[in-house]
């Protein structure tokens, strides 16, 4: 099971995720601590994190990701919302 790490702020998690997860939803219900999430679609951008590490084990970036997040992107910034874990991950969100 992959092994998420994720900090905002000063808050710092870190848990196990079965594979496939997506973070935005184990955080809708309650599952998953600390992330800023609104839509869950890809529209509001609430969500975005930087991946600090496992960037590489995650799909490429989608046409909602490319429509709202443009060059950040190349900065290593993605929607969580978007992102199906497959492969340990650590991201962070700013507060």
């Amino acid at each position: 099971m992959p092994k998420i790490t994720f900090h905002r702020g000063d808050f710092h998690h870190e848990q196990t995720v079965k594979e496939n997860a997506n973070l935005v939803v184990l955080a809708g219900t309650k599952q998953f601590p600390g992330i800023k999430y609104g839509c869950g679609m890809g529209r509001c951008t609430k969500c975005v994190s930087k991946i600090i590490k496992g960037a590489e084990h995650l799909s490429e970036p989608n046409w909602k990701e490319v429509k709202m997040l443009g060059d950040k992107l190349k900065e290593g910034y993605r929607l969580t919302c978007q992102l199906f874990i497959t492969a340990d991950l650590e991201l962070e969100q700013e507060e």
